[in-house]
């Protein structure tokens, strides 16, 4: 699920490129991966960027290596920027499944056991409920974090060259490892949720491989959905607010159309959640010709779609509930999202890279209880 919410049938193989002693000639900027450097020294991978036609290296304004002196070893385990340099192989397999994203995929089960009208808090259901989070958050999307940067590996040696991957510090077998581990956790999951729930079919399993597929396809080449800014923030929206709900929904209860359109349509939210982590790649996906919404209508531009459809998008759905018959939760949907509005004008809109951690941590609380409020909303 996801990410995801943010879960595959993935090709039996994960492919890796061939080793080589020489440098490529030239960095293609085009939507095509470009050719790169490989080397590995005691079956460590490094991943070197290529020259451009000019033969002019790409520079890039991200340090050559993490900040070891500054780097915090909280943000380390966390998986985002600011992190130290760790040589702990289970700190730098953690680091690569990025905890942080776990919570929103958490929430959305929550979310949809909430929906569901089903939920009781008692000792079956509170073990399922927490089976199906580990499935969402640890095991799914933990294999689509991985699988990412596996996939991203020559954006990273540009715009992070001291990531895990890039900079050697795990070997290229140990990710795949771990990618295929992480992805037969979370499909086992769910097919033991399917049989604790006493599904006919198995609903949930079809959630996780899906989920799967379409996080394979995300990052993967040849679709790499991901290169088209407006389809590839969508799925990842979608994987991040949609796949955990419909999970969470269809462990306690039954997984309705409307509540599948309300919820892809939430998306859209996630849509701009997701365009807020463009940024800070500016610099290597316009390299590498990928058209994420900042390359494609400038960082001023993009700044205000990211805002909009998150503000839109909540707004919508407060009218729904509204229109509904539900006018308490339409307004506390509306109390949420004034906070947010606040700090976008504090933080992202006047520099979304060096405030992006701060506006998520800020912003993002208010936007998964509105996520609560709505689920609350359409169980009664």
């Amino acid at each position: 699920m996801a990410s995801l919410i943010n879960m595959v049938s993935v090709s039996p193989r994960l492919s890796t490129p061939k080793t080589t002693t020489t440098r490529t000639s030239s960095l293609q900027t085009r939507p095509t991966l470009p050719p790169f450097s490989v080397s590995v020294p005691k079956r460590r991978l490094t991943v070197r960027a290529a020259e451009t036609d000019a033969n002019e290296e790409v520079k890039s304004e991200a340090p050559d290596s993490a900040p070891a002196k500054n780097g915090s070893s909280f943000n380390q385990l966390l998986g985002i920027k600011g992190a130290s340099q760790e040589s702990n192989i289970w700190k730098i397999r953690l680091q690569l499944t990025k905890p942080v994203t776990w919570p929103p995929l958490v929430w959305g089960v929550v979310c949809g056991a909430a929906a569901s009208g089903n939920f009781h808090w008692d000792f079956e259901d509170v073990a399922k409920s927490i089976l199906c989070m580990l499935m969402s958050g640890p095991f799914l999307t933990g294999y689509t974090q991985t699988l990412n940067d596996w996939y991203d590996r020559e954006i990273d040696a540009i715009n992070e060259p001291y990531r895990p991957i890039p900079s050697g510090a795990i070997s290229e077998n140990e990710v795949i490892t771990q990618i295929w581990v992480l992805l037969l956790g979370g499909l086992t999951s769910a097919g033991i949720l399917d049989i604790w729930a006493g599904h006919d079919s198995p609903i949930l399993f079809y959630l996780a491989l899906g989920g799967s597929l379409l996080s394979y396809i995300y990052s993967a080449p040849p679709l790499k959905l991901k290169q088209n800014g407006w389809i590839g923030n969508f799925a990842l929206g979608a994987s991040y607010i949609s796949l955990p709900w419909w999970a969470g929904q269809a462990l306690f209860g039954t997984l309705t159309p409307d509540i599948i359109v309300l919820t892809l349509l939430y998306s859209i939210a996630g849509l701009g959640i997701a365009i807020v982590n463009d940024f800070k790649s500016v610099e290597g996906d316009r390299a590498l010709g990928l058209q994420s919404l900042p390359v494609a209508f400038g960082e001023e531009t993009a700044k205000w779609i990211c805002v909009g459809a998150i503000d839109i998008t909540q707004l919508s759905i407060a009218g729904y509930l509204l229109g509904a018959g539900k006018p308490y939760y339409a307004l506390a949907l509306l109390a949420l999202i004034a906070p947010q509005v606040v700090f976008q004008f504090k933080y992202f809109l006047k520099d979304p890279v060096k405030y992006d951690v701060k506006y998520q941590a800020s912003a993002q609380p208010f936007l998964v209880l509105g996520l609560l409020v709505t689920a609350l909303a359409t169980s009664h």
